[in-house]
């Protein structure tokens, strides 16, 4: 089966599986994929993931979820750019999620970051999803 928005379909699986209290899901690799989970475990919002083999040897993303006090880290996490429907922003237009306690995801010429390293090193690019 063919997925059109592989992003959109990760952050589908990670909604779903913390709605049930999963700890951990899979998903399909892909770079797209594994760059966005780089962010998500570096700010916090996930234990970890690793990439792991199926049965048919194909390659997939294990990812931990984390939760506290029962809760997940993660309340929000919505998709912004789309295949149909891209969204840029330069560094100066970027405003914060929920008053700097959630983060958006950029994809910018320097890689895929968080907004917080996209200040820092003062790039803008397209939005990827918000996490709060």
């Amino acid at each position: 089966m063919t997925i059109s928005d592989p992003i959109g379909d990760l952050l589908t699986r990670i909604r779903n599986a913390q709605r049930v209290g999963k700890k951990d899901l899979t998903s399909p690799h892909s770079t797209a994929r594994a760059n966005v989970l780089n962010v998500l475990a570096a700010e916090g919002y996930i234990r970890g993931f690793s990439v792991v083999k199926n049965e048919k040897g194909r390659d997939e993303l294990r990812v931990e979820l984390k939760y506290l006090e029962g809760q997940p880290v993660i309340r929000t996490i919505a998709r912004v750019s789309t295949p149909g429907r891209r969204v840029y922003s330069s560094i100066k237009d970027l405003k914060l999620v929920s008053n700097g306690l959630g983060i958006n995801i950029l994809s910018t010429s320097e890689g895929v970051m968080s907004d917080v390293q996209a200040r820092k090193k003062a790039v803008g690019g397209e939005i990827i999803c918000t996490v709060f």
